[in-house]
């Protein structure tokens, strides 16, 4: 097993079975950041928006949408495993096993777990990873397995990408 450390982006060459990924950024949520987008979402549950109607539930408080959730962890993984993907192919597995709460911060680690060269794009390979959140108690909230269609190093679709400027380059 190797732990990488924080880079930005990763080709297939990069990875191996057996890898793990502590991906370098953790986000605490705050109140705003839930509230939006439990409203973005038009998820009309009150336990993600009403102090007074969650403070009667079994948690006390505002819980975090669990969609938040799971697009956060997602995010946080980026970096490492899926800055240099042309497509996410799928997810499974999806557990939500620990309650987030506004004010928690979530950190996130990926396992490689397959590897395998794409049969219909010779400049592509195929990474799963069993992707994880944790919050700053160390608490695991979320899991799940991702499928994810990676750029090999040589591809050329991720390269020169920056346009020329049209008044020319930058001088001192």
């Amino acid at each position: 097993m190797t732990v990488h450390e924080a880079q930005i982006g990763r080709y297939y060459e990069d990875f191996a079975v057996g890898d793990v990924f502590r991906h370098p950024l953790g986000r605490t949520i705050g109140e705003s950041d839930n509230t939006w987008f439990t409203l973005l979402t038009l998820n009309t549950n009150q336990n993600h928006f009403n102090a007074d109607f969650a403070g009667r539930s079994p948690n006390g408080r505002i819980i975090v949408n669990s969609g938040l959730t799971v697009a956060l962890v997602l995010g946080l993984s980026v970096l490492d495993v899926s800055q240099n993907a042309l497509l996410n192919l799928g997810w499974t597995d999806i557990r939500l096993t620990h309650p987030v709460f506004v004010g928690d911060t979530v950190y996130a680690e990926s396992l490689i777990t397959e590897m395998r060269e794409s049969g219909s794009r010779p400049y592509a390979g195929i990474i799963t990873a069993r992707t994880r959140g944790l919050n700053q108690d160390g608490d695991e909230v979320v899991s799940w397995t991702r499928t994810v269609m990676v750029y090999k190093r040589d591809a050329p679709h991720d390269k020169n990408y920056f346009p020329e400027a049209k008044t020319g380059p930058l001088t001192a």
